[in-house]
């Protein structure tokens, strides 16, 4: 004779059902909640690496002018993409304090993670050369010039911004020195595509500094407004009135860590 399901065997698929649901979807809120925690961690972990290398070598790491004569010399300085570092051989920095990206400068924020790893103060291996066929290029790749994230396709990667006019419609106006660039990957320039959804970068930016996107020290990039990630309008002069876009439900926001070398 045919039978089918009851109503109570129904019933205790249903739940089971509902709880795997409800584990699934529990877990990747616990899994985001994790990587989000992870940025801050990051930022401080580096940090550390970075003022320790300064106390041993006194040279801000990637502007280190006597770097060959530790690790030795690269095959090609400043060197390119066909060029890579592949072991502890180095370029050196021009020695001025500033972390930049031309032709004077080429591949110093490259060489930043590069020489941390020589120095033992983080893991991993680095090219220390920009993934861009040109010397003056800022192309990305992490993994392999710059260090990962703790989410998909995002990366680190440190610059001197110096200071900021107001009517500079990238970044709000301050002093800027080196920033941490934190966000998902922009080939063209740097870690600075969208990462964050408005009320992640908020909760970041209250827990360890002012809760406002354009002051403080955790900043979101002005570009992103007034609808992605905050109020304000690009090239506004009042940094202090915007406000995170928290009805916002997407994914807009990239975060800087304003002067992360002192």
């Amino acid at each position: 004779m045919n039978r089918g399901f009851s109503l109570v065997e129904l019933s205790i698929v249903l739940v089971i059902l509902g709880l795997l649901t409800g584990g699934i979807l529990g877990g990747q809120s616990l899994i985001r909640a994790a990587e989000i925690r992870g940025i801050t961690t990051d930022q401080s972990r580096y940090s550390t690496a970075v003022q320790s290398f300064r106390d041993k070598y006194f040279s801000v790491p990637g502007d280190m002018a006597n770097a060959t004569a530790f690790w030795g010399a690269a095959t090609s300085c400043p060197g390119e993409v066909s060029t890579p570092s592949t072991g502890t051989a180095t370029c050196n920095g021009n020695g001025d304090g500033r972390l930049q990206h031309g032709a004077a400068t080429a591949n110093e924020p490259f060489r930043l993670w590069h020489h941390l790893a020589n120095a033992g103060l983080i893991e991993g291996s680095y090219t220390g050369v920009s993934n861009s066929a040109t010397t003056s290029g800022t192309d990305i790749l992490f993994g392999s010039n710059l260090p990962r994230g703790r989410m998909s396709n995002s990366g680190m990667m440190v610059l001197y911004l110096g200071d900021i006019a107001a009517a500079n419609t990238t970044y709000f106006e301050g002093s800027y020195g080196h920033t941490l660039y934190y966000g998902a990957s922009n080939p063209a320039c740097c870690p600075s595509s969208v990462l964050l959804k408005p009320e992640e970068m908020w909760n970041i930016d209250t827990k360890v500094d002012d809760g406002k996107p354009g002051t403080g020290a955790v900043l979101s990039f002005e570009s992103y407004g007034p609808s992605l990630c905050h109020t304000q309008t690009p090239g506004s002069t009042a940094a202090s009135s915007a406000n995170y876009n928290l009805a916002g439900t997407s994914v807009g926001c990239a975060l800087l860590f304003k002067n992360f070398i002192p």
